[in-house]
C-alpha cells in the first residue's frame, strides 16, 4: 500500500468510528473527542482512544464495537484498541455537531 493509500484507509477507519456511539449518550465517539488516533499498517489497526471518566463500566463494550467496525474492513485483519489518559479528555476535545448534539440533549457545554 503506497503511503497516500494508507493515509486515507487511515481517515476512513477514523471516519467509520463515527457509527460507534457511547452506550449512555446517542454520540458518535469520535464526536465526544474520545478517538485520538488511528493507523493500519499491514493489515494491522491500531487505535488509541480515551474514556470521560476512568471507571467507566462502557470500556469494553466500546472497544468491542471499534474492533467490530474496523473489522469490516477487508484490509484490516487485526485490531488492537488501547484506552490512553495522556492526554486527559474535556469537553473541548469534542466536534461542533458533538457539542451541538449534547445540548439538543439538554446538556450544558
Amino acid at each position: 500500500m503506497q503511503p497516500g493509500e494508507a493515509a486515507a484507509l487511515d481517515e476512513q477507519c477514523h471516519e467509520a468510528l463515527r457509527d460507534v456511539t457511547d452506550p449512555e449518550l446517542p454520540i458518535s465517539i469520535v464526536d465526544l473527542g474520545l478517538v485520538y488516533d488511528v493507523t493500519v499498517e499491514d493489515g494491522h489497526a491500531s487505535v488509541d482512544m480515551t474514556l470521560t471518566a476512568m471507571g467507566c463500566p462502557a470500556a469494553q463494550l466500546m472497544t468491542e464495537e471499534v474492533s467490530e467496525r474496523l473489522r469490516e474492513f477487508d484490509e484490516i485483519e487485526r485490531v488492537d484498541v488501547e484506552i490512553v489518559w495522556d492526554p486527559v479528555w474535556t469537553k473541548d476535545k469534542m466536534t461542533d455537531e458533538g457539542k451541538m448534539q449534547l445540548r439538543s440533549l439538554g446538556i450544558a457545554v
